[in-house]
């Protein structure tokens, strides 16, 4: 889910070019999503979007019958979307807003959907899920920002390895936890960013979203077929904890 922008849409991308069957999440821009499922179809795969505003509980919750019911059944489920706090109209709230919208959607979402699929999948006797968390959330960042992404990631990336057993062992449960991406913050990012970016990472460069959709291709595939409750680093060698 989230797959018109940034990471979101590399994913959905990558699925295609794998040859899947791609559903095709947005939240405020039907325009984009229907530009990401024609991409999709382009590469030969069926596309269908839906559109929800995962802040809306009642939203998500539709959101997830609807997918599932749609193709008759999910193979793989991945909770990409989040808020942006980074840019845009969410990088002027308070703390205490971006801390609400954050927890709903990027927490409160995952949990509550992963598991409404997660249970389906179960049933169904096969699945894989993929979420999204952050791998600075094990060792903390400093600022407002730190704190708020450290704490939601944190929260999704402990959750992940509780279902993940929850489910097993016929439902698989991952977490991606990627470093510096360069995303929409990324391209406009202060050149003090930039320089902290190099000095963190040893590979001396930002990640790209397509780095990052490849591992989570992998994830959902039948080669990472042992690989359950793990949170995979995506971060160029950068040292966590």
């Amino acid at each position: 889910m989230g797959s018109t922008s940034g990471i979101g849409r590399a994913v959905a991308l990558a699925l295609a070019e794998a040859g899947a069957d791609v559903l095709v999440h947005g939240r405020a821009s039907l325009e984009a999503a229907e530009t990401v499922a024609s991409q999709v179809r382009g590469l030969g795969g069926r596309s269908h979007v839906l559109m929800a505003d995962l802040a809306d509980d009642s939203a998500g919750v539709r959101l997830a019958s609807e997918a599932w019911d749609l193709w008759g059944g999910l193979d793989a489920w991945l909770q990409i979307a989040g808020a942006d706090m980074l840019t845009g109209a969410g990088a002027k709230l308070s703390f205490d807003a971006k801390l609400d919208h954050l927890w709903a959607v990027d927490v409160r979402a995952t949990i509550r959907l992963s598991r409404i699929i997660g249970q389906r999948m179960k049933t169904q006797g096969h699945g894989s899920i993929v979420t999204m968390g952050w791998d600075q959330a094990e060792t903390g960042m400093e600022g407002d920002s730190g704190e708020l992404f450290t704490a939601t990631k944190g929260a999704i990336m402990a959750f992940t390895r509780s279902l993940a057993l929850s489910l097993a062992p016929h439902v698989r449960v991952n977490a991606l936890a990627p470093g510096w991406i360069k995303t929409a913050w990324g391209e406009s990012a202060s050149s003090e960013w930039q320089k902290r970016v190099l000095r963190e990472t040893p590979m001396a460069r930002w990640g790209s979203p397509e780095e990052v959709a490849r591992v989570a291709r992998f994830l959902v595939s039948p080669e990472s077929s042992f690989l359950t409750g793990q949170v995979i680093r995506i971060n160029g060698g950068a040292i966590r904890g």
